[in-house]
C-alpha cells in the first residue's frame, strides 16, 4: 500500500516561511514523480510543483515561482517544499502527490495522495 505522509502546515503571518515535507512508502519503484497540490478555501485544486526522482528536475506553477522551492531526499523517500514570502492566497490544504512516471505535470492526474496539511498565511 502506497502511503504518503505530510507535515509542516501551520500558521504564519504574510512574508513568512514554512517548510511542508511528504515521506512516502510502499512505493518500491526507483523512479516517479512527487510533488505538491492544494486547495484553497473556494478555489479549484491547484498544482504547485513537482520533482522527478530520477534526475530531480523540478516544476512550478506560475503562482509560487521564485517563492517556493521543492527537493527529494532520496534516502529518506522524502519530498519537501520550502514556502517562502508567503501571500494570503497560499492559504490552503497542501496535498503530497505521486504517480509511476517521468512527466512532470501539475495536472491532477496522479494516483496517490497524502491526506493533506493545512496552510493558513494571516495578512
Amino acid at each position: 500500500e502506497v502511503r504518503l505522509v505530510e507535515s509542516g502546515g501551520g500558521l504564519v503571518q504574510a512574508g513568512g516561511s514554512l517548510r511542508l515535507s511528504c515521506t512516502a512508502s510502499g512505493l518500491f519503484v526507483e523512479h516517479y514523480v512527487i510533488g505538491w497540490f492544494r486547495r484553497g478555501p473556494g478555489k479549484d485544486r491547484e498544482g504547485v510543483s513537482c520533482v522527478s526522482t530520477s534526475d530531480g528536475d523540478a516544476v512550478y506553477a506560475d503562482s509560487v515561482k521564485g517563492r517556493f522551492a521543492i527537493s527529494y531526499d532520496i534516502a529518506e523517500k522524502t519530498v519537501s517544499l520550502q514556502m517562502n514570502s508567503l501571500k494570503p492566497e497560499d492559504t490552503a490544504t497542501y496535498y503530497c502527490v505521486a504517480y509511476v512516471g517521468g512527466r512532470l505535470v501539475l495536472s491532477p492526474e496522479y494516483d496517490y495522495w497524502g491526506q493533506g496539511t493545512q496552510v493558513t498565511v494571516s495578512s
